[in-house]
């Protein structure tokens, strides 16, 4: 083998672990759901499809090779990557784009899923409600519906304190994901919180790195 074809085989190989290799202990993908982003009806709402072309690779669902101590049913937020982990047996988990808490809104720490809800209701906090007058309508609660904020679903953390007052939950607004612009909750696609919703347990572990 001459000295070109054995420089350019290592290249190969390096770029090919390089492909493989991602932020938290992930690994390269082993299944994409890219068939799970079309139009659907859910409880008499009808969620429209995602322009997948447009969203990012890295931030459409999918199972991937990922290592860690926690056991399987954990949640764990990687919010400068904007993935979200759902821990699967046999060191892998599947992978969710999301949308994070923007600049002064951040947030980590460790919490545990106390409630799950279909449709939510979302009350805007009186903080939010100072900032943007224009949700005092809502002080009382928005109905569950196609443009509420919280989306599909929602999951609601708690810690040793009680609600910490945030949540994971669906958005209409998929552009918004793998960016930060939300108010401190973790956004996820309409279709990708449903496929979370019906994972996750009421008392499952959640970190928030």
């Amino acid at each position: 083998m001459t000295f070109k074809t054995t420089a350019l085989a290592a290249t190969l190989a390096l770029s090919t672990v390089l492909a493989g290799c991602s932020i938290g202990g992930g690994g390269g993908s082993l299944q994409y759901f890219t068939g799970e982003y079309t139009s659907r009806r859910d409880m008499g709402y009808q969620i429209p499809a995602v322009p997948l072309y447009k969203v990012p690779r890295e931030f459409q669902r999918q199972i991937v090779r990922y290592k860690t101590a926690e056991k399987p049913g954990t949640i764990i937020v990687d919010t400068s990557a904007k993935h979200l982990y759902f821990v699967l047996p046999d060191g892998k988990a599947v992978r969710y784009g999301i949308g994070v808490g923007r600049e002064g809104f951040e947030w980590k720490g460790d919490a545990r899923i106390a409630m799950k809800r279909e449709w939510p209701t979302w009350t805007p906090p009186r903080e939010m409600i100072g900032r943007q007058p224009e949700l005092a309508k809502w002080a009382g609660g928005q109905p569950g519906g196609l443009t509420n904020p919280l989306g599909a679903r929602a999951l609601y953390l708690f810690n040793k304190g009680g609600d910490t007052g945030y949540r994971l939950h669906g958005t209409p607004e998929w552009a918004s994901i793998g960016k930060a612009m939300s108010s401190g909750c973790i956004r996820l696609i309409n279709q990708d919180v449903i496929d979370l919703y019906n994972r996750a347990e009421v008392g499952a572990k959640v970190i928030v790195l």
